[in-house]
């Protein structure tokens, strides 16, 4: 999945992006979209690794794309925003530094993917009743998409967000393919100056439903490209905590409906994305579309079974073997063999 960082310009994009994937910001990409993979790190791999010895060990990445800044003026900030609309997800960073109000940012940004959404609302509604003046063989269907449609551009228009409605069967067929900002998950990141004490007083600034994350992200990369003992003194030095990159990237991943399985053996232990709620033959095709074609069951373990009597020969003589079929919802720990015609 794809993960959209958007913010204004100056707010700390790119050193998020530089934090969480390595790769520095790339000045000749700056009004176009640059993305970089950010692996998922994962502790019981380590356990796993110890249990098969593998030659090889991979883990599943998030697609980090980091977006051009918008102007607060809003000019231009649509054609911007188009470059990541197909992103599953959106990590909105707002600055809480030099003279920036965070808030006033929040609800500025709130209302540029607003207006994205509803420029692409209103532009289908304008064709559909261009459309349906004139006799066509698909007017009923298009009239029954107008009426889906109409309501939500009232919310839009009334500074109302997507996943705020309850929307009907309709209506989510009708805007399934437009991909609207206001319908997708976030996290928020308040960028805090560097000298920041109390980063918790920012949590209010999102509503209870949407996760926020308060760190200094300029603090943050340069720590993480000192060694551990630089870190370690320095952080004692000024009685600091970092922020780990690890739950951040945990964290982006949960927000966005992801969750993790694995495949282990002496070949390779490897860690594999699924969307939560995920079956065993969506996880199969995952691994490859041959598996989920030619399914025929899943054998399973959990884990932390496998971790705590240290062999397969053991997870089968407690019984702790599972043959799930293809509608098994995958659980977070599985360790599945895709068995396949």
């Amino acid at each position: 999945m794809k993960i959209g960082i958007v913010g204004y310009q100056g707010c700390g994009k790119s050193t998020l992006f530089e934090w969480l994937t390595g790769e520095r910001a790339d000045p000749a990409k700056a009004y176009e979209s640059q993305t970089a993979m950010a692996p998922v790190p994962e502790p019981r791999v380590d356990a796993l690794c110890q249990i098969y010895r593998p030659k090889k060990v991979t883990l599943a990445a998030l697609e980090i794309a980091d977006t051009p800044g918008l102007s607060r003026s809003h000019e231009g900030s649509a054609q911007k925003l188009a470059l990541i609309r197909e992103a599953g997800c959106l990590v909105v960073v707002v600055a809480a530094f030099g003279g920036n109000d965070p808030a006033v940012d929040l609800t500025g940004l709130d209302d540029d993917l607003l207006l994205a959404d509803l420029d692409i609302v209103s532009g289908r509604i304008e064709r559909l009743r261009e459309s349906v003046k004139k006799p066509r063989p698909n007017r009923e269907e298009q009239l029954r998409e107008l009426a889906a449609l109409e309501p939500l551009l009232t919310a839009l228009e009334g500074g109302q967000a997507i996943w705020q409605l309850d929307l009907s069967v309709e209506q989510r067929r009708a805007i399934r393919s437009f991909q609207l900002f206001s319908e997708k998950p976030r996290l928020v990141i308040v960028n805090t100056a560097d000298d920041e004490e109390h980063p918790e007083r920012f949590q209010q600034l999102a509503p209870p439903e949407t996760r926020l994350v308060a760190a200094s992200l300029s603090l943050e990369l340069e720590l993480s490209r000192m060694t551990p003992d630089e870190r370690t003194e320095f952080c004692g030095e000024l009685g600091i905590q970092p922020l780990d990159r690890t739950p951040l990237l945990r964290t982006i991943m949960e927000v966005s409906g992801q969750m993790l399985f694995f495949t282990a053996g002496e070949k390779e232990v490897r860690t594999w994305m699924i969307h939560q709620g995920g079956t065993a033959v969506e996880a199969a095709g995952n691994i490859h579309t041959d598996l989920a074609r030619g399914f025929i069951r899943a054998e399973t373990m959990n884990c932390e079974d496998l971790i705590r009597l240290g062999s397969e020969r053991e997870i089968k003589a407690h019984n702790l073997l599972r043959h799930e079929h293809k509608d098994y919802v995958i659980q977070d720990g599985d360790i599945l063999l895709i068995r396949h015609n």
